[in-house]
């Protein structure tokens, strides 16, 4: 046994919800190979002391743009359309080796918050897999295409330059270290594009196994805008053209119908909420409730972190919990076990990694997540998954785990330059958002 994590309550969120106290998980070869209540019988290398620890599956942040984190604070209190505005202006100097850096202090903060996979839909995705690749998180990665095309010409997918992007980056990275780097297919959104490339990409993610990220609906604006344009709402209009006919991971919905989340709940789609995000840019939040009763998967994400300050998911789901209290009326419209589910087992299946991750069983990749009981604020601990959901923070992981190896312990990045990442984007970077050329 390569590691014993002894003496730790195990919230393993497996299809029981077990939640084992004075418990032992080992691992072997990046899998968990042990867990109990007995201290197992074959002697571990290493033995990390888990007294007054908290083992949980690792988060699955199911939207996010990690090259955003360069961005950060730099719009809070400008309206939606005009930060957007600004945003693309300043984008346009942006660089991948800016991207990188940034990307890389994105994953620090995310594994500092005890997440172990991404879903990540934004531009300069081959700088951002090399982040990814170099830092040992798991990452489902997509390109925000968006393309209007001449409904009048010949769309030849695979001499589209955004399209050709697409498939260098699935051909050198889908699959990388053994499926730690998946590939998805991305599209911004219904509005800044239009149906051959929606029917070009729902094609090949088809034809290439591969999954697809957008934004949808995001807000009921948007929607009737679509419906004024086209006569249907933007779920209608995109299932028309059969781009749901994949593994499809929606972020916003807030804007959704009934009938689209029947909808999209039939086509087995995920719905990814952002309240944080919403929150933040004074908007509403997609209606979990309603969206899980329609059958749809509902998975939580930060957004980037300019979008909602940081990449803290226990702020993400203790605001994902509130706001479906406050739509339903009632504190058990939603209870903290849903939330805890949304935010690990539910991103894992919107990510395509439902056998590997998401709980902590035996066989599954050790993504674990220690956190750290002791503080003030989780003390007395009547409940541990309410602890988790309404009392801890971040700031509270002592230890993030991806297959069996630490990436971040104490304050440690065992595998991210910290430092050479923040020496990057305030020697280089930001002194390229900042000129005036």
């Amino acid at each position: 046994m390569d590691t014993l994590i002894s003496n730790v309550t195990a919230v393993t969120l497996n299809e029981k919800m077990d939640v084992l106290f004075g418990a032992y998980l080992g691992i072997q070869d990046g899998k968990l190979s042990y867990i109990g209540k007995q201290p197992p019988k074959e002697q571990p290398s290493t033995i990390i002391d888990g007294t007054g620890m908290v083992a949980m599956p690792g988060f699955v942040n199911a939207h996010t743009h990690l090259a955003t984190s360069v961005f950060r604070a730099m719009n809070d209190d400008t309206a939606r359309l005009e930060a957007l505005e600004q945003q693309l202006y300043v984008q346009d100097k942006l660089d991948d080796r800016s991207a990188k850096a940034a990307a890389l202090l994105s994953i620090a903060e995310c594994l500092r918050f005890g997440i172990t996979s991404v879903s990540d839909l934004y531009y300069f995705p081959e700088a951002t897999a090399q982040a990814v690749a170099e830092s040992g998180i798991k990452a489902n990665l997509a390109l925000s295409s968006y393309r209007f095309i001449d409904q009048n010409e010949d769309f030849d997918f695979e001499a589209d330059e955004q399209c050709r992007e697409q498939c260098r980056l699935k051909d050198k990275w889908h699959g990388f270290d053994s499926g730690r780097i998946k590939i998805d297919a991305g599209l911004y959104a219904e509005y800044t594009s239009n149906y051959p490339l929606w029917e070009g990409l729902a094609a090949w993610a088809s034809e290439q196994g591969l999954g697809l990220q957008l934004h949808l609906a995001e807000t009921r604006q948007e929607a009737d805008a679509c419906q004024d344009r086209t006569g249907l709402t933007p779920a209608e209009l995109l299932d028309s053209h059969r781009l749901f006919s994949v593994r499809t991971t929606a972020a916003g919905c807030a804007g959704l119908s009934d009938y689209e989340r029947q909808l999209l709940g039939k086509r087995k789609a995920t719905a990814v909420a952002t309240p944080i995000a919403n929150l933040k840019q004074g908007l509403p939040s997609l209606a979990i409730a309603k969206s899980v009763k329609a059958g749809m998967n509902v998975a939580l994400g930060t957004g980037g972190a300019n979008e909602c300050g940081n990449l803290d998911m226990f702020e993400v789901m203790r605001a994902a919990a509130m706001d479906a209290r406050v739509s339903g009326g009632d504190a058990n419209t939603m209870p903290a076990a849903a939330v805890l589910m949304m935010a690990t087992g539910c991103g894992a299946r919107a990510q395509g990694r439902e056998a590997e991750t998401g709980m902590l069983k035996v066989g599954m990749d050790a993504d674990v997540v220690l956190v750290d009981f002791s503080a003030p604020h989780l003390i007395p601990c009547h409940d541990v998954m309410n602890s988790l959901v309404f009392s801890a923070k971040g700031g509270d992981v002592a230890m993030t785990m991806v297959r069996g190896k630490v990436l971040y312990q104490s304050g440690r990045f065992p595998t991210v330059d910290l430092s050479a990442a923040v020496q990057e984007l305030m020697t280089y970077a930001i002194p390229r958002l900042n000129s005036k050329e």
